[in-house]
């Protein structure tokens, strides 16, 4: 996931680096693409850690990395691309270029802009189906996890999230379908973003579980 993050950032720190250097061409001031490219790293960090902070701020830090990357990569290549005829020359097939460019930039901008599930798996697996019902533990940052054992009724079926709705009261909605273990009934542990009281989980049938009162 870390380098699939970084990757983004190098992708991201390239196209603000060609669409900065295309423009450069009007006034020779090459030097300001990987200045420019710098400066969007460093931009990234701050957001990161005073707006977001948090797991999501590190993952901020990662994307500003790989457009740092993006930006040294850049400058060392600089000596040869101003050594190219076409980097003294505004064209006008550098305003499709810049076009493309900036279109690309925004849809990539905005795929990152889309809201999260709010939730993810952690873990699903099977038990012996003893205890049923969910209990509910702090991981890092605040974040919950939930943890749904299923009972002696669900042995050899598997449990999967159906859907969680964030408006309100946390309500999870769990699948209950044919498994690969008939002997084992499954478990799953679902991490949240938060927790709004009174959570809910059932089954797609409407069937509820309670929460596992530990002595």
């Amino acid at each position: 996931m870390m380098f699939l993050i970084i990757l983004l950032g190098m992708v991201l720190g390239l196209i603000v680096f060609s669409f900065t250097f295309i423009l450069s061409k009007k006034n020779q001031k090459h030097y300001w693409a990987p200045l420019i490219t710098f400066i969007m790293s460093i931009g990234v960090v701050a957001y990161g850690l005073f707006f977001v902070g948090g797991f999501e701020g590190m993952a901020f830090g990662v994307l500003a990395l790989g457009i740092l990357i993006a930006s040294i990569i850049g400058t060392l290549l600089l000596p040869f691309l101003i050594r190219r005829k076409s980097a003294h020359q505004f064209r006008k097939e550098d305003r499709i270029i810049l076009v493309i460019l900036f279109v690309v930039f925004m849809l990539l901008i905005g795929g990152m802009a889309l809201p999260s599930k709010g939730y993810w798996i952690i873990d699903q697996g099977e038990t012996n189906g003893n205890e049923e019902g969910y209990s509910v533990s702090t991981i890092s940052e605040g974040r919950k996890e939930v943890l749904l054992m299923l009972g002696e009724e669900y042995i050899g079926k598997e449990v999967n999230v159906k859907k969680v709705t964030k408006r309100g009261a946390t309500h999870i909605i769990v699948e209950i379908v044919e498994g690969e273990n008939k002997h084992k009934a499954p478990y799953i542990r679902i991490g949240l973003d938060e927790i709004k009281e009174p959570l809910k989980i059932e089954t797609t049938e409407g069937k509820t579980f309670n929460e596992i009162v530990k002595p």
